[in-house]
């Protein structure tokens, strides 16, 4: 697919919506849970497209971008990094937050055109970026992660250069919901919230999700 073709998708089986934690920000995201999730796993059998994890607010991100927004002197001025950036959630609610500048990061193409989408619905402009940097040298002030520690494989050597950052300096954040590879030790809970989330991604209506930074 080309550039435009992705965008085309992303606006036809889109609306803008407004996530349940963070009504300051609007996002394309799915009205149909499920049925964009089955509609883009018949693309993969024939085009080998990823799933569109970047059409839901997820409940890690929605945190994250809700303690950003409530502590905004977290990252006004400096250099932020959102990483599997997905919607651009978390990417925007640091940009509105006073961030000096903001790189959102994902290895999908879908997920670095919807970025594109919601970042111009919401009047702020960032870098986006399609690359898997786990691992790479980071010039940062601040680096951002939600909910990412959902497969053991990600979770693992994610956890290892997160705490390779904080090392270098910079600042750590951490979305999570409870997922399965979130580390157990090595965390400090920084905020709590109780997010709405879909049923049908989920399996519940409410998510207890928190905000980590690294011991």
């Amino acid at each position: 697919m080309t550039s435009q073709d992705v965008t085309r998708f992303i606006l036809a089986n889109t609306r803008l919506l407004r996530p349940p934690h963070c009504p300051e920000i609007a996002l394309h995201l799915a009205d149909e849970a499920v049925a964009l999730w089955q509609l883009s796993a018949e693309e993969l059998d024939q085009q080998g497209l990823p799933l569109p994890f970047w059409a839901f607010a997820w409940a890690g991100g929605q945190a994250l971008a809700r303690y950003l927004l409530d502590n905004p002197d977290l990252v006004s001025g400096k250099q932020v990094h959102d990483l599997a950036s997905g919607s651009g959630i978390v990417a925007i609610a640091a940009k509105l937050s006073g961030a000096g500048g903001v790189t959102a990061v994902d290895i999908d193409p879908y997920a670095i055109a919807a970025i594109e989408l919601n970042t111009s619905a919401n009047g702020v402009s960032l870098l986006t970026l399609q690359d898997d940097i786990i691992g790479q040298p980071l010039q940062a002030d601040v680096l951002l992660v939600g909910d990412l520690f959902y497969e053991r494989e990600i979770a693992e050597p994610l956890f290892s250069w997160l705490k390779q950052c904080q090392r270098a300096g910079i600042l750590v954040l951490i979305g999570d919901p409870g997922r399965t590879y979130l580390p157990k030790e090595g965390l400090i809970e920084l905020a709590c919230y109780q997010i709405e989330v879909s049923r049908e991604l989920e399996d519940q209506d409410i998510k207890v999700t928190r905000v980590w930074g690294l011991a």
